[in-house]
Formats: structure tokens, sequence, C-alpha cells
């Protein structure tokens, strides 16, 4: 059971879940947030679900989460400050704002996995899928999805990377309020560093990837691309260098090797 009270004591945002929708089972938190008829349209509004009998990651893969055990939630973002160029900041500070409420409350360590995953010692503990609504070549609202394994301790399935939660690696149960409460705290603090000072964003994303210099292979729709994780741009992209050239790529899936 979602104990209201605890999570409202520990959430310290002005505007980051202050509308708080909270949904016992729905078919996906973001597709919740970007149907129309839901009218859902306040900034930093946080719709959140036990259960998501139809929970996606990139690419529409399942994202797979047992009823009550888990943080499934969607933010929705509305600011167009965070649109077009800033998109992909957004992509690297929540990862951040997600691995930072791990290692805060749980002093476990953490790393993050381009373009937007976060591991504990090489197991994948949370997700991350951005989506945006589209008015022709302009941004209307930006929904943030975030999956993250709090207390499930079976996962059933074949994974690229092994999934693990927060429970079976520090072996106690958690209390997913508070872990709610810091990562949206954590999350709306990033947003205002993405205004004030945003060449940080993709320095402290660096600082916690171990895959940088490290030989990677990129799976595309089409095609895959092995070399040298050489950096991330300012804008978040991945920068291979390969055996003839670097390449700046905007999408794929990253592993090593």
């Amino acid at each position: 059971m979602f104990n209201f009270n605890l999570f409202d004591v520990k959430l310290e945002t002005n505007t980051i879940g202050r509308n708080f929708i909270y949904l016992d089972e729905v078919d996906s938190t973001n597709s919740f947030i970007l149907d129309k008829k839901n009218k859902v349209y306040e900034d930093g509004t946080v719709v959140f679900a036990e259960k998501q009998t139809r929970g996606r990651g990139r690419k529409n893969r399942i994202w797979y989460s047992e009823k009550g055990l888990n943080l499934n939630f969607s933010i929705l973002i509305t600011n167009k400050y965070f649109f077009d160029k800033k998109f992909n900041l957004l992509n690297l500070g929540v990862s951040l704002a997600v691995a930072n409420s791990i290692e805060r409350l749980s002093s476990i360590q953490t790393s993050v996995k381009w373009p937007n995953d976060i591991l504990i010692k090489g197991k994948k503990t949370a997700g991350i899928l951005l989506e945006a609504i589209s008015q022709g070549s302009k941004i209307e609202k930006l929904v943030i999805g975030i999956g993250v394994n709090i207390n499930q301790t079976f996962f059933n399935g074949e994974f690229n990377y092994p999934p693990t939660s927060i429970r079976l690696e520090c072996r106690e149960n958690i209390e997913r309020e508070k872990f709610l409460a810091e990562i949206l705290n954590h999350f709306e603090d990033m947003l205002l560093k993405i205004i004030s000072k945003p060449e940080s964003i993709p320095a402290d994303w660096r600082n916690k990837c171990d895959m940088m210099g490290k030989r990677i292979t990129i799976t595309q729709e089409n095609k895959t691309l092995s070399g040298i994780f050489e950096d991330i741009d300012d804008n978040g992209f991945l920068i291979l260098r390969t055996q003839k050239k670097k390449e700046k790529i905007h999408f794929g899936d990253v592993g090593l090797g």
C-alpha cells in the first residue's frame, strides 16, 4: 500500500509531483498522460501506477514490473525551455537524478549506461523513456517515463542486461515512497541546473559512466557499429571512434565488446 503521508513529507519540490495522480493499474503511465481524454495538462504532474499492463521501454520493449513492489511513474513537462536542444540534456539529467537518489538513500554505487539506463554492478535497475507530442515540427509536451526496480526479487524473461533491484543489492525492504520523493527532488534540482549551468549535466554524466574509453558495440535497426566510446557531446550524443573516423551516434543499443 502506498503511504501518501510519507511521500508528502519527503517531497521538497516546488512544482514536480505537486499534482500527483495515483492509479492502481493502467496500461502505461506515459500513455495515460499522452491520451488527451485524460486531460493531464499541468507542468510537473506525476502519474504513478502500482501496475502497468503494457509498460514499455525504448523500441516498444516490454517493461515488466510486479504490482506494488517497484516505482512506475511518468512526469509531464510543458515548459518549452526544455524542448528542442535541451531534450537530450533531459535524457542525461533524468538518469543522474535516479542514480544519485539510489546512492543517497541506499549507499549503493551506481553507473549510467548511454542513453538512459541505470546499472548496479553491471545489472539494470532502472530505465527511462522520453516521449513527446508534437504539432507539426514543434513539441507541445514531453513525458518522461521512469521505471525503478525497488523490492522485486525475481525476474522472468530474457534481458540484454541482467536485472536487479535495490532490495536485492542492499538486502532489506525499501520504502518506495522515500525513493519516489527523492527522485522527484533530484529531478527538479536537475531542471534548475539545465537552466543555470547546462554544461554540468554532461560533465556529471561522464563521471558516472563506466563505459567511456572502452570498446563498445552499438546495435541500430539496420547495422552494427564497433569502436571506442570516446565521449558524449554537449547535447548528449555519443562520440564513437572507429578505425576510420569519429561518428556521432544519436540512437542505438550499447554493449561492451
